[in-house]
């Protein structure tokens, strides 16, 4: 059975196909560098998610002997994946735009072109708020990575419409290689955003300090009978979160009573912070391992 991020990933790919036959339509009936470059652009849109539905399909296998943490990290792949393949557009961008500068040449009046880019550039729109919802709502980096690059997408589409358009206009014909390597250089930016977010996954970085606070308040909040908590340490891995942290108890206390304690503060930071799929581990100690900078027990 298909997960939901699964079936969001395959919808993907459905609307990247048919946003590049719209802009490639586009460019065909125009000629245009800058409509060539929103197609391009376009194509990378088709090649990322499919490497996101990859990566979707291939991180929810159960976690197996060789994997025992699971494989929800293969979608920071994916993300890394498609900011690589960005770059090598704007690259192909950059130079179609210079061969045209040192070549200027009229693009084909066409309102049907315009017309046919602008759907397709209100397609990407809607697409990408949808996926902006449902990654965040899975937890998803692939689905989330290919929802950023789609609005990036949607500013490009905005600008080159309003270039080509100003050419049409005003028969100035340097603004449509113009407009194409300013889209180069948007996408380039993107694409460095989303390989940036996805190497600080792969790397383990922790939460964010917002996030990081509320752990600690609700750790505070929940352990009474304990004494306090300390090295706390977090990760994200996809739709993971990792929390572990060692809790300081009174010599005495029976393992019953410790572990009952371990369970209450494992079902506060799941439903408090809605971590439903949060991995807590809690190493119990003894009050002679007590630290002083550790998070006390309220």
């Amino acid at each position: 059975m298909t997960s939901p991020a699964e079936r969001t990933a395959v919808a993907s790919v459905a609307v990247a196909l048919a946003v590049l036959a719209l802009k490639a339509a586009a460019w065909w009936l125009t000629g245009s560098v800058a409509l060539f470059a929103d197609a391009l652009e376009s194509v990378v849109n088709v090649a990322a998610a499919l490497a996101a539905l990859a990566a979707v399909r291939y991180s929810h296998r159960p976690a197996d002997a060789n994997h025992p943490y699971g494989h929800a990290k293969a979608e920071y792949f994916s993300a890394v994946l498609e900011g690589a393949l960005i770059v090598a557009a704007a690259l192909v961008i950059l130079q179609e735009a210079w061969g045209a500068w040192q070549q200027a040449r009229a693009p084909v009046y066409s309102p049907v072109a315009l017309a046919v880019a602008g759907l397709a550039m209100a397609a990407n729109a809607a697409w990408a708020t949808v996926l902006t919802r449902r990654g965040r709502a899975l937890r998803s980096p692939a689905l989330l990575a290919d929802a950023r690059h789609l609005w990036a997408d949607v500013v490009t589409s905005g600008g080159v419409l309003v270039g080509v358009g100003l050419v049409f206009l005003t028969g100035i014909l340097w603004l449509d290689p113009l407009l194409a390597a300013l889209t180069a250089g948007n996408i380039l930016v993107s694409g460095w955003r989303l390989v940036r977010e996805s190497v600080g996954g792969l790397m383990d970085e922790s939460v964010p300090e917002a996030l990081l606070t509320r752990i600690r308040a609700v750790v505070s909040a929940n352990a009474e009978g304990a004494l306090e908590a300390h090295d706390l340490r977090t990760r994200h891995a996809g739709r993971l979160t990792f929390i572990e942290f060692h809790l300081v108890v009174p010599g005495e206390m029976r393992v019953v009573d410790a572990h009952a304690i371990c369970d209450r503060i494992e079902a506060a930071l799941r439903q408090e912070l809605e971590l439903e799929n949060a991995v807590i581990t809690i190493h119990v100690e003894p009050e002679g391992k007590a630290k002083a900078q550790g998070v006390p027990v309220l």
